[in-house]
């Protein structure tokens, strides 16, 4: 498998790097692909230890990646801090390496940062994130290493595969949710999706 590692130039343009783990990827890609300003979202794996690990790899939570993906965004129509919203609100941060039926240290909830800046953003909507709550948020900030991006199938797998019944019942509701909570965000040709 050809090594996908990369830190994208800044020089060239504005766009910036995000990268996030929220249990599977193929909820998080969906989720983010529709968020205004976002350029591109991968699917992939980040946080591990072995170099570039494919799928099988990965779910057998012994790499200690974490699916994730990366996503290059333009912080002059989105900010890092409404991403960070976006994640927070669209996935469970207080469930060790588990989101709904996914168990796994590849669920883990985690932040990838690219730089001191985003680290203190980080750090701060965490702590945000858990003022009122019963339970301790195990999100994980990290700085980043290394993305692998996942297979091809793996790439946009919800709105290929949208009748699947993971699709349906798993990722479909928290496309809703985005909806519902920042349909003001959300691309135009999402918002009746």
């Amino acid at each position: 498998m050809e090594n996908n590692t990369r830190l994208k130039s800044q020089s060239s343009s504005n766009l910036q790097l995000a990268t996030f783990g929220g249990g599977c990827f193929w909820c998080t890609e969906a989720i983010f692909k529709r968020v205004e300003g976002v350029v591109s979202v991968e699917s992939g794996y980040s946080g591990g230890d072995m170099a570039n690990p494919g799928y099988s790899d990965v779910s057998s939570g012994s790499t200690g990646h974490a699916e994730a993906v990366q996503i290059e965004f333009d912080p002059s129509i989105v900010s890092f801090s409404t991403l960070l919203e976006i994640f927070w609100v669209t996935h469970d941060p207080t469930t060790l390496n588990k989101q709904g039926n996914d168990v796994g240290t590849q669920y883990k909830s985690i932040i990838f940062y690219y730089n001191d800046e985003q680290k203190k953003l980080a750090e701060k909507s965490k702590a945000d994130e858990e003022y009122g709550l019963d339970r301790k948020v195990v999100t994980q900030i990290t700085p980043f290493q290394h993305f692998y991006k996942a297979e091809k199938y793996h790439q946009n797998y919800y709105d290929k595969n949208q009748n699947y019944p993971y699709c349906s019942f798993i990722i479909a509701p928290k496309v809703k949710k985005l909806l519902e909570k920042f349909g003001d965000k959300v691309k135009e040709e999402y918002k009746n999706t």
